[in-house]
């Protein structure tokens, strides 16, 4: 077979596979075409929104070295490669119903059992990329931050509301005083302002970002109050106006993304704050008997 044929019939056409072929092929690329192929799938959102300069300027390249990779990996050109990131997000937006629709198209005879292990599957991956790449140092200084604040304010929207929902119930089950900006009567920028620099957030937004949890950490970074910050990517808006932040890459199945890495983050955030005072409450008795 000519092996521009072959080249052609293997180049993917969509991301998951893109990020198998060059798994497959990082050992045996050139050193520069090997660092942004890393680049490129540590950071999907930057190529996607990305221009050709401001791309190769992150991940330390030549401009030429896009166009480069997308060649050896046999697409016709770096936009031609580009959109394949740029569907990866159309996807991750798809309607519920159209998210429906592509898996009754898919065909599998035992669906009920398909859907189950795939969902499993997805929050099984997530979990284990955040144990894999999450920094406990700023786990622990993020911890530090709460431990110290008279009330965390807690900030999602949709899809991202079930990680505060759960955290005001952990949060007061521990006696930790907390505020969910989750105000039926629309008045959750009134909520925030009575936040102070004695206080601290936990905002959590993922793609496609929620305008008003985005605003509303925003404001407070503004007025000094901390932000903790969990998102998808470092190119989030929310990393902008956050003390610390936790990218969280959600594994998806047929277009649903999975809660599950996110949801045994925020899960600990509420007992190692309870800790962390308990131990500060009982040096500060035993510095008094003393």
């Amino acid at each position: 077979m000519d092996n521009n044929v072959e080249t052609q019939t293997r180049v993917p056409r969509d991301f998951e596979s893109l990020r198998s072929i060059i798994i497959e092929r990082k050992n045996a690329m050139p050193k520069r075409l090997a660092q942004v192929a890393a680049f490129a799938l540590g950071n999907p959102d930057e190529i996607a929104f990305g221009t050709t300069a401001s791309i190769a300027t992150a991940a330390e390249v030549q401009p030429s070295t896009l166009v480069r990779l997308a060649h050896h990996l046999g697409y016709e050109g770096f936009s031609d490669l580009q959109s394949i990131f740029r569907e990866r997000l159309r996807d991750r937006t798809l309607s519920y119903e159209e998210r429906l629709v592509t898996l009754e198209r898919s065909g599998v005879e035992n669906e009920e059992a398909t859907i189950l292990s795939g969902f499993l599957s997805a929050a099984s991956q997530s979990v284990n990329k955040l144990a894999a790449t999450i920094e406990t140092d700023t786990f622990a200084k993020a911890v530090d931050v709460l431990a110290a604040a008279e009330t965390i304010y807690l900030i999602a929207k949709r899809r991202s509301y079930p990680l505060t929902a759960h955290m005001t119930y952990a949060f007061s089950k521990l006696n930790i005083r907390h505020q969910i900006v989750a105000s039926p009567n629309g008045i959750d920028g009134e909520i925030t302002r009575f936040a102070t620099e004695k206080d601290a957030a936990i905002a959590a937004s993922f793609s496609p970002y929620a305008a008003d949890s985005l605003a509303q950490a925003q404001d407070l970074a503004a007025r000094n109050v901390p932000v903790i910050a969990i998102t998808d990517s470092a190119f989030s808006p929310l990393t902008a106006c956050a003390d610390y932040w936790f990218e969280v890459a959600e594994a998806d199945f047929a277009g649903f993304r999975s809660l599950s890495a996110s949801m045994a983050l925020i899960m600990a955030f509420p007992v190692a704050i309870a800790e962390r005072r308990r131990k500060a409450a009982t040096k500060a008795d035993k510095t008094k008997m003393e």
